[in-house]
């Protein structure tokens, strides 16, 4: 099965962008009935994070994310197999003069198009970053390939924020995907659009350790096809020495670009799976 999507994911990347983004958006709408278990980990994301929202307003909500999450998916086939050229035109990269040398860590929420911003920076800059083990190994394989073949480094998670320090002592542009709940380890439970989310403090600890900037980067997928990915100048006073307020301040950051595009962040994982002792499970 995973080369099947595989090959269809290679004939797609071929095709004009409008005509990838309906197909994107067709295999959202299938999957938002096929996926049950997403489906009703998203409707409680929403449901805990915009309870201002009417049921209608947030069932639609939910729908547009699918169809954003899966446009998104197919649209890695260009990323895995189209030439730099085509790359470099799919996705505009704005504030790049924010990017001046020295250690620097891009701190990425988790948006729909994160991917293609990945790659449209490893043609001009030596990328590093860390990932999630697949439960899929073929995908995690391609998963590999396609985000280094450009260059860079990709390490698992598993690896630890010690490896990210030394690559970025080394030189490479770490790119950090920090917001998600990654368990309780090194974390605390912060609010995220008033719900307490545990938060991992690495981009805190990084940034402390090696003295490296922190430079926020949100890409913004197109109605009409491609992306752009705003780079925005680097955070001063930060670290504060405050675990609690810099994550705090990360999350404030993300809750304001999700109010701007609420449809492409990633409502899918279970971002309050981790719950503060005693306090009963939201999934």
């Amino acid at each position: 099965m995973t080369r099947i999507v595989f090959a269809l994911m290679w004939l797609v990347h071929f095709l004009p962008l409008g005509m990838q983004a309906a197909i994107g958006h067709g295999v959202g709408s299938l999957f938002f009935w096929l996926i049950p278990e997403r489906r009703k980990v998203t409707r409680i994301n929403l449901a805990k994070c915009f309870p201002q929202k009417s049921d209608a307003q947030r069932e639609a909500l939910a729908r547009a994310h699918f169809r954003a999450f899966c446009r998104a998916f197919v649209e890695q086939g260009m990323l895995w197999w189209s030439p730099r050229a085509r790359i470099e035109r799919l996705v505009r990269l704005e504030g790049v003069e924010h990017l001046k040398g020295g250690k620097t860590i891009v701190f990425a929420p988790h948006f729909v198009g994160f991917e293609a911003t990945l790659a449209r920076l490893a043609l001009d800059y030596p990328v590093a970053m860390m990932y999630s083990r697949q439960k899929n190994p073929r995908f995690e394989a391609r998963l590999y390939a396609g985000r280094t073949r450009f260059g860079g480094v990709m390490y698992p998670r598993q690896g630890g924020i010690k490896k990210g320090i030394a690559l970025i002592d080394s030189g490479a542009l770490f790119y950090y995907l920090p917001d998600l709940d990654f368990g309780p380890k090194r974390a605390v439970f912060v609010p995220f659009f008033g719900v307490l989310a545990a938060t991992v403090t690495g981009l805190a600890y990084i940034a402390r350790t090696t003295g490296a900037a922190v430079v926020p980067c949100v890409t913004r997928m197109l109605p009409a096809g491609g992306y752009v990915a705003r780079l925005y100048p680097a955070w001063s006073d930060f670290p504060s020495g405050d675990d609690y307020a810099d994550a705090r301040r990360m999350l404030a950051f993300v809750e304001e670009r999700v109010l701007e595009m609420p449809e492409q962040y990633f409502w899918l994982h279970k971002r309050f799976k981790t719950r503060p002792e005693g306090e009963e499970r939201f999934y």
